[in-house]
Order: C-alpha cells, then structure tokens, then sequence
C-alpha cells in the first residue's frame, strides 16, 4: 500500500509523522471521500512527486475518478488564489476591491459535494498559508454542517502530509 511505502521512507527523526500519517488515514471525523480526497489534495500542494505519486495511488481504491480529478482541481485553484487573495491582504485598501479577474469555474461546479471541495480547499490554503482563504472556507464549512472537529481534521491532513513531505525531501538531499 502506498501509505505505508511513504511511512516506511520517513527516518526515525520523522516518526512522529509515521505515526500521526497511520493515525490520520484511520479517521473517523471524515467521510472516506472527504479524507482521501484531502490528502490527494494536501500531497498536490506539497509539490512532492514521490508524495503525490504514492497518495495518488492509494487514493485511487477510495475515490472515484471524478473526486480525484476535484481533488487535484481544488489544489490547482487554490495555489492561484492563494497567492492572489494574499497579495491583495499585503497591498492594502487600495487593492480591497479590484477585480480577481481569473477564471476559478471549477469552485462553482467541482463534480463532487460542495463541503467536500471546500474542505479540500482549505486543506490546500493551509499549506499555502492563506488566512483569507482558509478563514472563508473554515466559514463555508461551518455553513454546510460540518463541525469544528472535522474542519480541523483536514487542516491536520494538510499539516501532517506537509511535514511528510519535507522529510522526503531532505531524505532525498541528503
């Protein structure tokens, strides 16, 4: 399985993360669908190949082709206005109401159910680093039902396949 190729590749230093990864994928806060399509989401903002490669695998016994393309859709949206709604908070009042002017077509019709793409979204602008985004997708969220616990269960998946990546690369640089 490829979870476990990824927890067999972490050094003892990483531990931690081998433990939190298996405690992670045995989840019960979320829906199969909505854990699986957050770590495909969270291992496609790490930009990790061997993290993408080996969650993707996985993923793919869990998710329906549809849910994993979604996945990767609310990673690739979110790396775009992650930047974008970041500046504009850096640049001030001024910028406050300018135009995003980018297409983003995929957050009104996704494929999958709203709460689940918005959960994979925040998972991604965790990692970013976007307080505007994951601020209005924690809220959005909250709007559709899910509860404080599940939200910060895909904020968890974002930090723990985040960290998992990390030691792979350092793995690989060393």
């Amino acid at each position: 399985m490829s979870i476990d190729n990824l927890r067999g590749a972490l050094p003892e230093y990483a531990k931690d993360q081998k433990l939190n990864l298996g405690s992670l994928t045995r989840s019960t806060e979320l829906s199969e669908q909505q854990l699986w399509g957050a770590l495909v989401a969270a291992a496609a903002a790490t930009r990790n190949a061997t993290v993408i490669s080996e969650i993707t695998d996985e993923a793919k016994e869990h998710l329906s082709e549809e849910a994993l393309n979604a996945a990767f859709g609310a990673a690739t949206v979110m790396a775009m206005n992650n930047v974008g709604y970041r500046a504009k908070g850096w640049l001030g009042d001024d910028y406050a109401q300018v135009k995003f002017g980018l297409r983003m077509n995929i957050i009104s019709k996704p494929g999958v159910e709203k709460a689940d793409f918005e959960l994979w979204s925040l998972t991604v602008s965790a990692i970013n680093g976007c307080e505007h985004c994951s601020v209005a997708h924690a809220n959005t969220l909250r709007e559709e039902g899910l509860t404080k616990e599940q939200i910060w269960e895909g904020v968890k998946v974002g930090a723990v396949v985040q960290a998992v990546a990390q030691a792979i690369e350092i793995e690989a640089a060393r």
